[in-house]
């Protein structure tokens, strides 16, 4: 249903260092950029993209109130690196990762320009 996200950045260089590092973790990569505009991250041609962006107003970037981005891990184990790589470039914790309830386990960080994100197994499969 997603095809893609953006988060607005006012640093796309900063950014794109942080994200190049950051999903690797679950294998994402660059696939489409603007330099100076804009980075966009995929891990297949099938499924969502997250892109890093300058506002097309070029006014600065702000952060939603209400707003995440939830990427998709692969185990309890990726959530729990995925998590820990974000704090260590720079990313703030919010919210430890854990079981949430029953099938649904997920960390929770800010990226470098305050942006929301968690990270999040899914099984459903022990409720």
């Amino acid at each position: 249903m997603i095809a893609y996200t953006t988060l607005g950045t006012n640093d796309l260089e900063r950014a794109a260092r942080f994200y190049d590092e950051l999903l690797a973790v679950i294998g994402a990569k660059r696939v489409m950029e603007d330099p100076g505009t804009f980075i966009a991250y995929g891990n297949s041609k099938e499924g969502a993209g997250l892109g890093i962006t300058v506002p097309f107003d070029r006014q600065a970037a702000t952060v939603g109130n209400g707003t995440m981005v939830a990427l998709e891990a692969k185990d309890s184990a990726q959530v729990d690196t995925l998590h820990a790589r974000a704090l260590a470039l720079g990313g703030t914790d919010e919210g430890a990762p854990g079981e949430r309830f029953p099938g649904f386990y997920a960390g929770y960080f800010r990226d470098l320009d305050g942006n929301k994100l968690s990270i999040a197994y899914m099984t459903f499969d022990a409720a």
